[in-house]
């Protein structure tokens, strides 16, 4: 075992131990005041992980090459992820995309006597920069596993070496692939949703939207956690948790940076709250933190669908921050929250389905 990836263990085990002490340890331990704002107190426990992320002080992701902060973010991330949460299988695989076959991952649930079980296509959050499937196993095996869902979690290109809309060409294509291969991976074809984080939850919400309005046949149903929806407009909760708070507006206009180029912002593949219509769309649960820089963004759309008479869930976690469902293997509140959207997500999916075409009339 070579020393990182022993001191990755060591701080996986005091991140663990931290988050069994009580709120007021964990609040002294932070070295801070409890923190309330805007009507929320943070959790003791998010308050605590803050202060120890600080304290390593490492250099902010925005001030990196794409390529070390993606090694930055990986690491973090497995470095945290502990024992892999069991499921029923996992295989790695190829799917449709714009420009070649981007990898993928398939979780299959362990249940066997209520099958089949929908299928989840999952698009990974990292602002079009970071992430990849390694960094959101965990996450999509608590989806799989509490959801009752097989999840199909689809490594899209990546910005700025793939800048807009490239990613979104991928997952508008991984979602069609989807819908024609549920059934060979043993999911119902007839319940096949689409879900992801922050920038995963706008290619999720993007994907639904294109395929709608082309008259196409679209997910049942779209999981948005914590999405980035606006690209153009200016929301309190992004001048509240500006920093500090673990996604900071430097961060944000960073990604913005690489991802966006010179395409415009009001272009709904890019800011799918800016659409001109919106009715139509596949039923929705969005999910917002609030502490999270995203937060009022997520629940505008949130309206916007219900406007639009589109039938949504809007649950948001007020103690928590952006990228909680990443920390759900070594933070009770974060895989607690998790667990909820898993089970919401089940209960949800149990209720929609894809419309059946009416036979067709000959006259005899």
């Amino acid at each position: 075992m070579d020393s990182r990836t022993a001191r990755d263990r060591l701080e996986y085990r005091a991140a663990r131990a931290l988050a069994a002490l009580s709120p007021r340890a964990q609040v002294r331990l932070s070295g801070k005041p409890a923190v309330s704002l805007d009507g929320q107190a943070l959790e003791p426990e998010i308050q605590l992980t803050l202060a120890m992320l600080e304290r390593q002080n490492l250099p902010g992701m925005e001030t990196l090459p794409p390529v070390q902060a993606r090694a930055q973010i990986r690491r973090q991330a497995l470095a945290i992820a502990g024992k892999p949460v069991p499921v029923g299988a996992v295989r790695d695989l190829e799917v449709d995309g714009a420009q070649g076959p981007p990898r993928a991952r398939h979780y299959a649930p362990a249940e066997s006597t209520t099958g089949p079980h929908p299928l989840l296509v999952f698009f990974h959050g990292g602002g079009f920069v970071v992430g990849d499937l390694d960094t959101h196993d965990q996450v999509c095996r608590l989806l799989c596993r509490h959801g009752g869902v097989h999840v199909l979690s689809v490594d899209y290109r990546l910005a700025p070496e793939c800048p807009f809309p490239g990613p979104v060409e991928d997952a508008v294509a991984a979602t069609r692939w989807a819908l024609a291969h549920a059934q060979d991976l043993g999911a119902d074809p007839a319940r096949v949703a689409v879900g992801g984080d922050s920038a995963g939850g706008n290619l999720s919400a993007v994907a639904c939207h294109v395929l709608t309005r082309a008259g196409e046949q679209a997910p049942v149903f779209q999981l948005l956690l914590y999405p980035a929806t606006d690209g153009a407009g200016e929301y309190r909760s992004r001048e509240l948790f500006s920093d500090g708070f673990f996604l900071t507006e430097a961060q944000m206009d960073w990604f913005k940076d690489q991802y966006v180029a010179d395409a415009d912002p009001l272009d709904p593949r890019l800011s799918v709250l800016r659409a001109d219509d919106l009715t139509g769309l596949p039923p929705a649960l969005v999910v917002t933190a609030g502490f999270d820089p995203l937060r009022d963004e997520g629940e505008a759309y949130a309206r916007a669908l219900r406007d639009a008479g589109v039938r949504v869930a809007l649950r948001r976690f007020p103690g928590l921050i952006h990228g909680f469902a990443n920390a759900a293997t070594v933070s009770r509140v974060s895989r607690d929250a998790l667990i909820e959207v898993a089970g919401a997500t089940r209960a949800l999916l149990a209720m929609v389905s894809a419309p059946v075409a009416e036979p067709e009339v000959t006259a005899g």
